[in-house]
């Protein structure tokens, strides 16, 4: 999984992801419109773990969890790694 700012619209406006992937123009779905839509495909689930999408997690993290995680997954941190295996 990449890093944040490995993701194309990391620190990017929506006109500069639109040229980086030769759009006219981004239109975004809300998350309450994809559960909706979701729901419609398996009306027996209630509940979604969102958390990805709303910063909202069921664990509580620790202080600095999401920042060494995104570190740690970064392509340089995860070249080095292999780079030590071999």
């Amino acid at each position: 999984m990449p890093a944040t700012n490995e993701l194309i619209a990391s620190n990017r406006t929506d006109e500069e992801v639109a040229n980086e992937i030769g759009a006219d123009w981004l239109i975004y779905q809300s998350l309450d419109d994809l559960i909706d839509t979701v729901k419609v495909g398996n009306p027996e689930i209630k509940e979604f773990e969102t958390s990805i999408f709303t910063g909202e997690y069921i664990t509580p993290l620790g202080e600095n969890y999401l920042k060494d995680l995104e570190i740690s997954r970064q392509d340089e941190v995860k070249a080095q790694r292999e780079k030590a295996k071999a």
